[in-house]
């Protein structure tokens, strides 16, 4: 992982960690399985049962604007943690729906003269756009306070620019996981794997059985350049992935070309990912794994623990109906990829202050953690307050591996290649996913629009 500071990991440190990560992960998951038990590893990590942690000013008459790319279930989870800060302050708080890219749509608010007072920013690279342009505010002492006290140093730092703090992660992505339909699993025979050449020997056992292997939300370019870093991550290494998501080597590079051969095993079998991927958004690629009973649209979907939210919307319960396995190592080491939106103050005041403390604090992230298909990076949020084993062990990975994980690559790169619909490498590997073939013609295509966006 590297803080927008550009303070890098030591490379044999974060190795290791992520190792142990990847595989007390692959424990975890494995011992939870279908299972509903839920003690042993869910002890209190600091957050009161009363949740009220922290210490929040009165705000009566006070009004928020929080603007966030979230929708659906997720949305209106959130929208349960901001009325907990309404009724402990009196403040009242309005959710604003953004649409990608973020940085855009805040320009045009910024530009009329009415930018909300806090932006869920899902990259670090978006925070840095903000402070470059001047929009975003340093975070005050109490804020700086919950941080300190309740995130580990890597997690600060990826909300620093030049070393000062503008950012609260308050929520995390592991996403490095593989969701699979349980029924679909025992009916072909299949089972969990753990290596890649593993992960083709079962997508083929459940092919043979009628189903289709995998589902891909290829309209939303952010899935596919997830299948690509974890992939990535563990053929090549962290180093070489620190290297290229800061484009200090080619998207031209052979390690590239392995790593897109590697994926055009899944893509570009034939039959092996259901029709329609580049018009299937990622609800839609969860939700059509797990319903249709025995004959789902498919048996397997990869995307983050997030997808929980999503599996609930398609009545499947986590642990029995909806299973999961951590990416599958492609080379020594299984990946461990993160993902998170931080809270960042737009305009600077009293409440705005006081919101951004509450998101840094247990109380708020306890709230969500309930309501399922969430994660925090926050370290004093107890880990039973999640509500299932699976999610629980997750968490629990996530908090064990402290300051060594590697962040979304994507996420660290300048928004027009990273994260712009319809452009750089979303748009790429979208063309990818419809001709897995074109590896050199998709390098080609990676490199110039890297270049273009880091200006090297």
């Amino acid at each position: 992982m590297r803080s927008t500071s550009s303070t890098n990991r030591k490379p044999r440190a974060a190795k290791t960690a992520a190792a142990a990560l990847a595989a007390a992960l692959a424990l975890s998951l494995t011992a939870c399985g279908g299972s509903d038990d839920k003690d042993g590893d869910s002890g209190a990590t600091g957050a009161k049962e009363t949740g009220t942690t922290v210490t929040l000013p009165k705000l009566n008459g006070e009004n928020l604007e929080v603007a966030a790319v979230w929708s659906g279930e997720e949305q209106a989870n959130f929208k349960k943690v901001l009325a907990e800060f309404e009724k402990r302050t009196g403040a009242k708080v309005s959710f604003v729906p953004a649409q990608d890219p973020i940085i855009n749509f805040l320009g045009s608010k910024v530009a009329g003269g009415q930018p909300p007072d806090i932006a869920m920013l899902p990259q670090p690279g978006a925070i840095k756009q903000a402070v470059d342009k001047k929009w975003a505010k340093p975070l005050g002492t109490e804020a700086k306070a919950e941080l300190a006290k309740n995130y580990s140093q890597g997690w600060q730092d990826i909300g620093k620019v030049n070393d000062e703090q503008y950012g609260v992660y308050y929520k995390a992505a592991n996403k490095s996981l593989i969701w699979y339909n349980a029924k679909v699993f025992e009916n072909a025979g299949a089972a969990e794997p753990k290596t890649w050449d593993e992960l083709l020997t079962t997508a083929q056992t459940v092919y043979d059985s009628g189903v289709t292997p995998f589902s891909v939300g290829g309209a939303e370019g952010w899935t596919l350049t997830d299948w690509f870093e974890n992939i990535y991550l563990s053929q090549a290494g962290p180093d070489k992935y620190d290297q290229l998501a800061k484009h200090e080597i080619k998207w031209t590079d052979p390690s590239v070309k392995n790593a897109l051969t590697t994926l055009a095993q899944v893509w570009g079998k034939k039959d092996y990912v259901a029709t329609g991927a580049l018009q299937t958004d990622f609800p839609a690629s969860v939700t059509q794994t797990f319903t249709g009973g025995d004959q789902p649209k498919a048996a397997m979907v990869y995307e983050g623990d997030f997808a929980q939210v999503n599996i609930q919307t398609a009545k499947a319960k986590v642990g029995t109906d909806a299973k999961v396995f951590p990416f599958p190592k492609v080379g020594d080491t299984a990946p461990v990829v993160s993902g998170g939106d931080a809270a960042v103050i737009l305009k600077d005041s009293k409440a705005a202050q006081a919101l951004a403390t509450f998101l840094a604090s247990p109380d708020a992230a306890t709230i969500q953690a309930k309501l399922g298909g969430y994660l925090s990076p926050n370290k004093s949020v107890d880990i039973s307050s999640y509500p299932n084993p699976v999610q629980q062990k997750i968490a629990k990975a996530l908090i064990d591996s402290g300051d060594d994980f590697r962040f979304d690559m994507s996420d660290q790169a300048p928004q027009a290649f990273g994260g712009t619909p319809g452009k750089g490498e979303w748009k790429a590997l979208q063309d990818f996913l419809t001709n897995p073939k074109n590896i050199a013609g998709t390098q080609a295509k990676l490199e110039a629009d890297a270049a273009a966006a880091y200006g090297n």
